[in-house]
């Protein structure tokens, strides 16, 4: 009878098994294990910052909405309250044109940081592997 769940067979595979079948000696496959482990926890890591950062984003793009629309409401209304609040017109839109532009330079930098502490999370995982692939090596050839 034929399991409901797919197969990945990949996922099952069982790496030390098929290095210790080949009979690779010197071969350190705690370590190789391990090392990988640590690679899928950086990009784990490095995702979850990623996707934070992103909510973080798109929460603060909400609020700049709706501080936008209450402002543009109050500036309506006073205009047709007031007639003379209509002169003011044109500085209301350059208060309203640098109030954007601060936003999108807010919401720029959120997400510039987002994707930096995500690519030092990699970054330096690339780099500790590299050190472990040189010890791994070092140790085959027993040095």
């Amino acid at each position: 009878m034929a399991s409901d769940k797919p197969e990945f067979p990949f996922f099952s595979f069982d790496v030390k098994k098929f290095v210790g079948d080949m009979k690779m000696p010197n071969v350190d496959m705690d370590a190789i294990v391990s090392s990988s482990r640590k690679n899928i926890e950086a990009l784990t890591q490095a995702n979850r910052i990623a996707f934070e950062g992103f909510q973080a984003v798109a929460k603060r793009q909400v609020e700049i909405m709706r501080e936008t629309m209450t402002e543009a409401a109050s500036v309506l209304r006073s205009m047709t309250t007031s007639p003379s609040e209509a002169k003011v017109a044109p500085e209301v839109l350059k208060k309203a044109f640098e109030a954007a532009l601060a936003n999108m330079r807010e919401l720029a930098e959120m997400t510039s940081k987002a994707n930096s502490e995500a690519f030092d999370v990699i970054q330096k995982r690339v780099t500790e592997s590299i050190e472990e692939v040189k010890a791994l090596t070092a140790k085959a050839k027993g040095e």
